[in-house]
C-alpha cells in the first residue's frame, strides 16, 4: 500500500462506501432488468396462453363441430334414426360459441380476420346448401340422392380447406409467440448473469482494494502486537486508514505507559526498604496510566467493530475479537490489582451482614453467564439467616470471585452448588459458605501454590481459560481480614471444593 506524505489519511467508512455505493448501484440495475424481463415474458406467455391457445383451441373445435353435424346428417341419411337429428342439433348449438371466440381473437388481425371470415362462409354454405336441407328432409337407404351427396361432399371439402389455411395461420401465430417468449426470457437471464458477472468482478476488485487498504495495516498492526511481547522496543507504523492509525498510536502510548511501568517497577523493586508503600503507589499510578490508552483502544476496537459489521471476513472478525478480547484481559487486570490493593490497605467496615442474601445476589449475577455455557448454579440454603460480621461490599466481592471461578473452571452442560450452614467448631460458631464444582480441578503438585499473586494452574492455561491468577488472592485476603480461612479441596478431572469459614454471631445479634 502506497502512502502520500502530509495526505490526510481516509477513514474506513471513506474507503468502503464508494464500493458499496457502485455495487448498490449495480444490484438495483440487475433487479430492474430481471424485473422488466419477467414481466416482458409473462406478458407473451399469457398472451399465447390467454388468447392465442384458447382461440386455435376453439377453431379446432370449430372443424369438430362441422365434423360431428357432417356425421350426424349422413346417419340421418343412412337410417333415419332420430337420434341422428338429436347429434345434429347438439353440434349445431356448439358451432356459434366457438366461431365466435374465433372471430373475436382475429378481429386484430387482418389476414387471421379474412380466412377466419372465409372459413365462415364455406361452412355457412355447407350447412345452408346441404346439411340442413338434408336433416329437413326424409332420411333413411331409400332417400339416397347421388348428386346431392356429391355435392354437400364438394362443399365439407371447401369448408375443410379453408380451416386448413385458418390452422396454418394459427400455428404461426403459436410458433412465433412461443419464440417471442422464450427469446425474452433467454434475453433477461443472459442480461442479469452478465451483470452478475460485472458484480463479481466489483466485489473482487473491492477485496483487493479493502485488503490493501484496511486489511494488510491491520494484519501489521496484529504482528507488532505479538512482537511487542518479545521486544518492548517495537513500536507500530501509524499507516492505513485513521482508525486504524488511531489504534496503532494508542497501541504505542500502552506499550510506552508499559515501558514506564516497568521502568517504575525495577525502582521499586530496588527500594526494598520502602517496599509496600512503593508497591501501593506502583500499582495505583500504572493503573491510572493504563486506564486512559486502553480506553482509547476499546473506544477504537469498538469504531472498528461498528464501521465493519456484517461486512468483515472471517479473518478479520477473529482479530478484532482477539483485539477486544486481549483488552478486556487487560482491564481485568488492571480492576483486580486494585481491588487487592483496597483490600489489602483498607480498614475494614464491619457491620451486621446476613450471608443467604449475599449469597444469593452473587448466584444471580452469575447465573446469566452460567446459563450461556448450560451451567446450572444451585443454591442451598435454610430458613434461618446466618450472621456475620462483615463489611459488605468487600465479602461481596470475595463470594462473587468464588462463584465466577467456579463457574468458569467447570465443564459445559455442568453444574455447581453453593451452599451456607453454620457449624460447632472448638472456638465457637462457624458460617461456612462452600462452593463445590464439577470442572477441571487442579493439579495435586499446584494446590500449594493456590493464592499466591499471578498463579495460574497448569491446565488452565493449557484450557486457554482466561484470568489474572488474582481472584483467589483477593478472597482469601478478603477473608483473612475478616478472620476467617479458605480451605480448598480439589482433584484434577473431578472438580473443586473451596470451604469460607467466618465467625458467625447469633440471630439476634
Amino acid at each position: 500500500m502506497v502512502e502520500t506524505l502530509g495526505a490526510t489519511p481516509r477513514t474506513v467508512a471513506r474507503t468502503v462506501t464508494p464500493a458499496l455505493h457502485r455495487l448498490a448501484v449495480l444490484i438495483g440495475v440487475i433487479a430492474m432488468i430481471a424485473i422488466v424481463g419477467v414481466v416482458l415474458s409473462t406478458r407473451a406467455v399469457d398472451d399465447l396462453t390467454e388468447g392465442l391457445q384458447p382461440a386455435s383451441v376453439a377453431n379446432q373445435s370449430v372443424l369438430q363441430d362441422l365434423t360431428d353435424l357432417d356425421s350426424a346428417s349422413g346417419a340421418w341419411a343412412r337410417s333415419g334414426d332420430p337420434t341422428a337429428l338429436d347429434q345434429y342439433q347438439q353440434a349445431l348449438a356448439r358451432l356459434p360459441g366457438h366461431e365466435q371466440a374465433v372471430a373475436e381473437y382475429a378481429a386484430d388481425d387482418v389476414r387471421l380476420q379474412a380466412l377466419v371470415e372465409r372459413q365462415g362462409e364455406a361452412a355457412d354454405k355447407w350447412l345452408l346448401d346441404y346439411a340442413q336441407p338434408r336433416v329437413e328432409a326424409a332420411g333413411g337407404p331409400d332417400t339416397f340422392q347421388q348428386q346431392r351427396y356429391n355435392r354437400g361432399k364438394r362443399l365439407f371439402e371447401q369448408v375443410r380447406a379453408a380451416h386448413r389455411d385458418t390452422s396454418e395461420v394459427f400455428g404461426t401465430r403459436m410458433r412465433e409467440a412461443s419464440r417471442a417468449a422464450t427469446w425474452r426470457l433467454r434475453v433477461t437471464i443472459g442480461s442479469v448473469a452478465l451483470l452478475a458477472l460485472l458484480a463479481w468482478l466489483m466485489v473482487a476488485r473491492a477485496r483487493s482494494r479493502l485488503l490493501a487498504d484496511v486489511s494488510e495495516p491491520l494484519v501489521a498492526l496484529e504482528g507488532v502486537v505479538h512482537q511487542m511481547s518479545k521486544d518492548p522496543s517495537v513500536r507500530a507504523r501509524p499507516v492505513g486508514p485513521r482508525e486504524v492509525r488511531s489504534v496503532a498510536s494508542a497501541l504505542n502510548d500502552l506499550a510506552d505507559a508499559q515501558s514506564r511501568a516497568r521502568a517504575v517497577e525495577d525502582k521499586v523493586q530496588e527500594e526494598l526498604r520502602v517496599l509496600d508503600t512503593a508497591r501501593d503507589d506502583f500499582v495505583s499510578n500504572v493503573s491510572h496510566e493504563l486506564r486512559t490508552p486502553l480506553t482509547t483502544i476499546h473506544g477504537y476496537l469498538e469504531m472498528v467493530a461498528e464501521e465493519f459489521e456484517d461486512t468483515m471476513s472471517p479473518r478479520h472478525e477473529r482479530i478484532l475479537q482477539a483485539s477486544r478480547r486481549n483488552v478486556a484481559r487487560l482491564k481485568n487486570l488492571i480492576d483486580d490489582l486494585l481491588i487487592l490493593s483496597k483490600a489489602e490497605n483498607r480498614a475494614t467496615t464491619l457491620e451486621v451482614v446476613d450471608l443467604v442474601p449475599l449469597v444469593r445476589d452473587a448466584v444471580t449475577d452469575v447465573s446469566i453467564p452460567a446459563a450461556g455455557r448450560g451451567v446450572d448454579v444451585q443454591l442451598v440454603v435454610g430458613d434461618r439467616p446466618v450472621v456475620v460480621l462483615a463489611d459488605r461490599p468487600m465479602l461481596g466481592r470475595a463470594i462473587l470471585n468464588l462463584l465466577t471461578n467456579a463457574v468458569k473452571f467447570s465443564l459445559d452442560e455442568g453444574h455447581v452448588t453453593v451452599s451456607v450452614t453454620v457449624e460447632d467448631a472448638p472456638s465457637g460458631r462457624v458460617a461456612l459458605v462452600t462452593v463445590q464444582d464439577h470442572g477441571i480441578g487442579i493439579p495435586a503438585k499446584e494446590l500449594e501454590r493456590l493464592g499466591t499473586r499471578f498463579f495460574r494452574a497448569s491446565n488452565a492455561v493449557t484450557n486457554e481459560i482466561a484470568g489474572t491468577g488474582l481472584g483467589l488472592r483477593i478472597v482469601q485476603t478478603i477473608v483473612e481480614k475478616h478472620s476467617g480461612d479458605v480451605r480448598i479441596e480439589s482433584e484434577e478431572g473431578r472438580g473443586t471444593r473451596v470451604r469460607v469459614r467466618l465467625p458467625a454471631q447469633s440471630d439476634t445479634a
